[in-house]
């Protein structure tokens, strides 16, 4: 339990650095940048952030066991194959965007539009900042990860929960330290009316994001789906510019309640209709440069051990770090040519949307995440799991060993 744990700690610290991190890194640099504040108030964003990233962990890690416990075999990042989870995701992103270029405010201790040394609510945006990187970044892993969260899956729920706080608390670890310790934070910046222009062009980020889940959603229900998040984003937007007036309106003293009646309303003309649409979606046809055969526990044994290595790709359209080793090895001439000269059986465990065959592989390979690559000897061995992050030449070594051919 405890090297689980510290195999969980240190994965959560790996996770800040992972590609997985990379949408909602705009977030975590300007709740940095706002640390030039007192000490006190920042130990105060310092400890909302922790607090936001626990809770949302604990939710996530409740839901899934209690999810397992009724039958259902769900594994980690499980949020992310539902499509309404994916949409509703993207709009918050969408929004955090437009908050960040100043279109509107949150909080309304703010005297100006714009105004950046917000010091009330400062707890609750850290909090939820924290709640958003939790729910984005946990579906990838990290290094030491797979294996932490494979075993804190099959333990009682008790020992289970330790391992996924120790997971937030690695995740946590170099904002809250920086948080609690001030004096760490000496090299940031003098604060300066840089830091508004900077604010808007974190903006941007939050907007790839919000890119990269429409694409997702795109490939779990298809194009209906795509252009009811579309349209709704658009609603989304122009309700937050209305939101925005309203808000300099009140400040001014002038009349404001029909802008935010206004506003109301089209949020709710743009999500309404969201669940139905996107959950009756049709996912679009996957396309691969390499030949590849749909992957099921009934097609791995029909064809292992029969002179043949066996490559398994468990993957998913959310999982950004799957995406990275897909561009970066996977698809890349040697790995092509290596897997046609060894006569490697390439196989796709596509998780975008919840397969229960996928998740039980997964539990029975002692792994918790995504992404998971196994090899099948030729001769029937036991399969090797390659690192998380692969190179060309890992993935070339490992099929030239599980052939018993030279490329």
């Amino acid at each position: 339990m405890l090297t689980a744990m510290l195999a969980a700690f240190a994965g959560g610290i790996i996770l800040n650095f992972m590609p997985c991190v990379f949408p909602i890194i705009s977030l975590k640099a300007l709740g940095l940048l706002r640390h030039t504040q007192s000490p006190a108030q920042t130990r105060k964003e310092g400890l909302g952030f922790l607090l936001g990233c626990v809770l949302t962990m604990l939710a996530l890690a409740g839901v899934l066991l209690a999810l397992r416990a009724g039958g259902t075999a769900v594994g980690w990042g499980f949020q992310l194959q539902s499509p309404l989870v994916i949409a509703f995701l993207a709009l918050i992103i969408l929004g955090a965007a437009l908050n960040l270029l100043g279109v509107f405010e949150v909080g309304l201790s703010v005297q100006r539009a714009g105004e950046i040394t917000l010091q009330r609510g400062a707890f609750l945006r850290a909090a939820l900042t924290g709640a958003l990187s939790i729910i984005v970044a946990t579906p990838c892993a990290a290094p030491f990860m797979a294996g932490a969260i494979g075993y804190a899956l099959v333990q009682p729920p008790a020992v289970a929960l330790a391992i996924f706080i120790a997971l937030a608390l690695g995740f946590t670890a170099p904002f809250t330290l920086i948080s609690l310790f001030p004096a760490l934070g000496k090299w940031l910046p003098r604060p300066g009316a840089w830091m508004n222009t900077l604010k808007r062009g974190l903006a941007f980020p939050m907007f790839g994001a919000f890119g990269w889940l429409v694409w997702v959603l795109a490939q779990q229900a298809g194009t209906t789906a795509l252009a009811a998040i579309l349209a709704a984003a658009v609603v989304v937007s122009f309700a937050a510019w209305l939101y925005g007036m309203a808000q300099q309106r009140r400040f001014a003293g002038r009349g404001h309640k029909a802008l935010f009646a206004l506003t109301a309303a089209l949020l709710l003309a743009a999500i309404v209709p969201l669940p139905s649409i996107v959950q009756n979606g049709a996912p679009l046809a996957a396309s691969n440069t390499i030949e590849e055969v749909k992957w099921s526990p009934q097609t791995v044994a029909d064809n292992r051990g029969h002179g043949k290595a066996i490559f398994v790709n468990f993957t998913a359209s959310w999982c950004i770090t799957c995406q990275v080793n897909e561009k970066t090895s996977l698809s890349t001439q040697a790995v092509k040519a290596a897997l046609a000269k060894t006569g490697t059986l390439y196989m796709v465990a596509d998780s975008t949307k919840f397969n229960a065959d996928i998740d039980d592989a997964l539990n029975e390979l002692g792994q918790g995440s995504l992404p998971l690559y196994v090899v099948y000897p030729a001769d029937g061995g036991a399969p090797k799991i390659l690192p998380q992050v692969l190179t060309p030449s890992i993935v070339v070594n490992a099929l030239t060993q599980a052939s018993g051919k030279k490329t």
